[in-house]
């Protein structure tokens, strides 16, 4: 395994990009970040998010958008041993209203972020897929050879677009390709819109949780160290081109989440319960026996000690106040 000296990050102020640009710092690498602070929540908050990185020598923060041929050809310059590409618009109800957008940014993006490496003589691409492009299924766990072809929101239709936009980078011009499909991450720096923090933020304050449906939804949910571990082995290793499931490889139901907020928190949650909405699979559950095999992956972190290290950092950051 030949480990990556100078990696490139697209969508570096994220939830996940920030945590692997702080763990890619850590062990000694050299971190070009790339982020356009899109508006979907705080400027503030995702600068906070790389305020260890930006007082490092070893990392530069490029402000662009993947779409901007010119901003992505600066984060490039120098050339990488890898790039990471997160920058995505984000979020399956959102991609309901707005398809267009998603369909720009994380395709053309996509498109625009490839071609960049190939000029600069990157040896490899690691692309964050979602598990969303698995659609409705019963049964499980999901695996990486399984049909991926019925994707129920834009946002997951653009996932699963990129990844076949990818291999024809493999294809046609030799481009190293791992298609990350990720499943369900949280822990601290989680977005503010995503369910753990939402519902966090909602019982301290004492107001209702919306859960929409039953609360029988199951979900793997994936502690965000484990899944940049995983990104972090897949950025070290070249696979020609890969597909492989980052999730803990279990699933719990939004009512035992709940449960488990309100054991760390101290607190009793306020549960409206509202229609399941267009675009919610009922299930996602994660094979990682590839990502195994591949990579020496294995997630360590279980739901509750994840949800109190999560609570830890609400606490730690003031935003349980």
């Amino acid at each position: 395994m030949s480990r990556a000296q100078r990696v490139i990050v697209t969508g570096a102020a994220g939830f996940v990009g920030s945590t692997l640009v702080d763990r890619l710092l850590a062990e000694g690498r050299d971190v070009v970040g790339l982020d356009n602070f899109d508006p979907f929540y705080a400027e503030s908050e995702k600068r906070a998010n790389l305020a260890d990185a930006l007082r490092s020598p070893r990392f530069r923060l490029v402000a662009g958008d993947i779409r901007d041929e010119a901003a992505v050809a600066d984060a490039f310059a120098g050339g990488a041993d890898v790039a990471v590409h997160l920058a995505a618009l984000a979020g399956v109800r959102p991609s309901l209203e707005r398809p267009v957008a998603y369909a720009d940014v994380n395709l053309r993006g996509t498109a625009v972020v490839a071609a960049a490496a190939l000029r600069a003589g990157v040896a490899r691409l690691l692309f964050a897929s979602s598990s969303s492009v698995y659609g409705e299924r019963e049964g499980g766990p999901f695996r990486e050879a399984d049909p991926a072809d019925d994707p129920i929101s834009p946002y997951a239709a653009t996932k699963r677009a990129g990844e076949i936009l990818l291999r024809s980078f493999f294809r046609a011009q030799g481009l190293s390709v791992t298609c990350a499909r990720i499943f369900t991450a949280y822990g601290p720096r989680q977005r503010p819109d995503l369910a753990i923090r939402k519902f966090a933020t909602r019982i301290l304050r004492g107001d209702s949780i919306p859960v929409f449906g039953d609360g029988s939804s199951l979900r793997d949910f994936t502690y965000v160290d484990d899944l940049v571990d995983g990104l972090v082995r897949a950025a070290d290793r070249d696979l020609g081109f890969a597909v492989l499931n980052f999730g803990a490889g279990r699933t719990v139901s939004v009512q035992q989440v709940i449960d488990a907020l309100e054991r760390a928190l101290g607190r009793k949650a306020r549960i409206e319960w509202l229609p399941r909405q267009t675009g919610d699979v009922s299930r996602t559950w994660a094979d990682t026996t590839a990502a195994r095999d591949a990579l020496g992956w294995t997630p360590a972190v279980p739901l509750e000690e994840g949800i109190a290290r999560f609570v830890g950092w609400m606490e730690s950051s003031g935003r349980c106040s």
